[in-house]
């Protein structure tokens, strides 16, 4: 069972996952933070650490998007941030992901996203997946 407030997170999780799924720009826009410093690391990526770096990145990876899926995310809140743990279908492969929220004007925004592969996915419960459809 979760909390009012978690289920925002993943809400907001989710929206990032639809956003990467759909290739629609705008809605990732939307869900990155615009005021706190934001940073990603792409599967072997260097580490991109402002705003600008992050969303052209995106704008590049969703010109052609691959077909994602987030399995088994699971939330950890601490007042105003927030991080989810998740594994992410990618093709073929199974990465694990750790997205960082922080809640501005009572919205959570990203602030971090990193993946990177894993070897096997831990059991996941069915009411634990996320659909991006």
């Amino acid at each position: 069972m979760t909390t009012p407030d978690e289920d925002a997170v993943l809400a907001a999780n989710l929206a990032f996952y639809r956003a990467f799924a759909a290739g629609d720009v705008a809605a990732m826009e939307t869900v990155w933070s615009p005021r706190v410093d934001v940073s990603c690391i792409h599967p072997g990526w260097q580490a991109l650490v402002d705003r600008v770096a992050v969303m052209k990145s995106w704008r590049a990876i969703l010109a052609s998007p691959p077909a994602v899926r987030c399995l088994g995310a699971r939330v950890f809140l601490e007042d105003k941030r927030a991080y989810v743990i998740c594994y992410e279908t990618v093709g073929d492969g199974m990465l694990v992901a750790t997205n960082i929220f922080s809640l501005e004007d009572k919205v959570w925004r990203m602030i971090h996203h990193q993946a990177g592969p894993t070897r096997a996915l831990q059991e996941v419960q069915p009411d634990e997946t996320q659909h991006v459809h």
